[in-house]
């Protein structure tokens, strides 16, 4: 399960729900969940998006492997 399927449940939102307080695609948020589009390669302007409407911070999104990247 990505972080980004994780944090969504935790706020008992559906994809739908998700996609209307972001503006992104609930398509592209189930290919983000899934793996089938890598969300560590998403706009930032995407990311910003998913973080705000789920009042988090972009790390806390973000890949597990990409974050030990990073630091």
């Amino acid at each position: 399960m990505s972080n980004l399927e994780t944090i969504r449940k935790s706020k008992k939102l559906t994809r739908r729900e998700l996609a209307l307080l972001s503006g992104v695609k609930e398509i592209t948020i189930r290919y983000y969940e899934s793996g089938i589009l890598d969300l560590s390669k998403a706009k930032l302007c995407v990311l910003i998006s998913l973080a705000k409407a789920l009042k988090v911070k972009v790390i806390d999104i973000v890949d597990k492997d990409l974050i030990r990247y990073i630091r």
